[in-house]
């Protein structure tokens, strides 16, 4: 990729000229595509074609965070791998697809859990964070490092026919813990992902909502799901929107916490 980030070559023009040419995005919107960088979290179900569409759009600088292995049994909805990288590390293998899906993108692979003592360091120098994961707990950490660093935080999460997806911290907007105050563990009525089954499609829909609103924050067009949650239902074939109201506590949040929120 060239040093200059004004400059794009005549093989990167080229490469994105479909978008450069919707007059919504432009030459400009992907300078800033190129200009960006966003961390996705999760290599799995969610964050394969989150990934893939991001990075096929230009993104300037992608963090893949994953500390998991390629399993059989999930081979149906992770789009990157194949019955070849069973057993091997998902952020490595994503990495290495995805440098084949375009070299102009530069790929970071971090084969690293998030948690309370490296979430701020690992954000810090993303613009976007995806949370990608399948994991409530995770979902806090996130929230409150995002908070902390105030950078956007673009969720989504699967369940049997079931998606949500939404954009968190955007503008002063509402967190995830407005739309999902913290729950004790035995109060929580979130199954275990274990618990139930996913059909393979859905989150090839929902990613690629999430990635759409990665590009739409990027370039400020169009209308961002913050303050709102698109509830997407394939079974019934139903998109609707709800709004969240936004709590000014949950902005207080000084230090990260996977449990209740720390204020100064």
């Amino acid at each position: 990729m060239e040093d200059n980030d004004d400059f794009l070559s005549r093989r990167e023009l080229r490469r994105y000229s479909k978008q450069i040419m919707i007059p919504e995005i432009g030459l400009e919107g992907q300078k800033k595509i190129r200009k960006a960088s966003v961390m996705v979290i999760g290599a799995g179900g969610l964050g394969s074609p989150v990934l893939q569409y991001l990075v096929a759009a230009g993104i300037g600088k992608i963090g893949i965070v994953d500390f998991d292995m390629v399993s059989e049994e999930n081979l149906q909805r992770q789009i990157l791998y194949g019955a070849d990288d069973v057993g091997k590390l998902k952020a490595v293998i994503a990495g290495k697809r995805l440098e084949k899906l375009n070299s102009f993108v530069n790929i970071e692979i971090l084969n690293i859990k998030v948690g309370r003592d490296n979430a701020l360091r690992l954000f810090r120098d993303y613009d976007i964070i995806i949370d990608a994961t399948d994991n409530l707990e995770a979902r806090y950490v996130i929230n409150d490092a995002c908070v902390i660093l105030d950078k956007p935080m673009i969720h989504g999460a699967i369940y049997k026919f079931e998606a949500q997806v939404a954009v968190f911290n955007y503008r002063g907007g509402p967190t995830y813990r407005c739309f999902n105050p913290f729950r004790e563990k035995k109060d929580s009525l979130d199954p275990a992902p274990s618990e139930v089954g996913i059909l393979n499609v859905l989150p090839g829909i929902a990613g690629t909502c999430m990635a759409c609103e990665a590009v739409k924050v990027i370039t400020g067009t169009g209308e961002i799901f913050s303050g709102k949650v698109l509830m997407i239902n394939i079974y019934k074939n139903t998109y609707r929107l709800f709004s969240v109201k936004a709590d000014p506590q949950n902005r207080l949040i000084k230090e990260i916490s996977d449990t209740e929120i720390i204020k100064s």
